[in-house]
């Protein structure tokens, strides 16, 4: 099998637990109290993407709206707001995750970061549309720094999947 140019070594399978750990801590850090900042990553969008790029079998749209209604309870937002926005997420992750291994990090980086732009636009059309108020052009910051963190997170993400570099008997692969 050939091997995308991204990825230079095999990783083991990911383990469902460890999915759900990572979910799990990306909400509980977007639901510090720190303030409404609207230039704030959106971690668990980051988390969201890169778990529907990497494993779209067990990270789709349905996990990705139920975490969106999550956001919205939480954040005393408009019901639907943030479910609308990590849906696309989850999608355009599910749509793009073939081409987008065969890049390396900072590429894949740029092109997530379209992703991220169309999720905040279309969250903030419906906060619009409701009659809320527009946050600031400092929103315009917050894809970007989610996009700046797309090579942390893949670090991070990947690093309990990969292998030993150099096999021994205890090792054998």
């Amino acid at each position: 099998m050939i091997m995308p140019r991204g990825s230079d070594q095999l990783l083991l399978p990911v383990n469902p637990f460890f999915i759900a750990f990572t979910l799990a801590v990306a909400a509980a850090f977007n639901m510090l109290p720190l303030g409404r900042v609207p230039a704030m990553p959106d971690l668990l969008a980051v988390v969201l993407v890169f778990w529907s790029v990497h494993q779209p079998r067990r990270v789709g749209v349905g996990l990705a709206f139920l975490f969106g209604l999550l956001m919205d309870v939480h954040q005393g937002a408009l019901l639907g707001q943030h479910a609308l926005a990590y849906t696309l997420l989850g999608f355009a992750g599910i749509s793009i995750h073939r081409r987008l291994l065969w890049f390396g990090v900072v590429e894949q980086a740029l092109q997530i970061l379209p992703v991220f732009v169309l999720a905040h636009a279309v969250s903030l059309a419906v906060r619009m549309a409701a009659g809320d108020m527009f946050p600031g052009w400092s929103l315009l910051l917050a894809p970007v720094f989610e996009a700046l963190l797309w090579p942390v997170a893949t670090l991070l993400l990947l690093a309990p999947q990969r292998r030993a570099p150099d096999p021994d008997q205890n090792r054998p692969l």
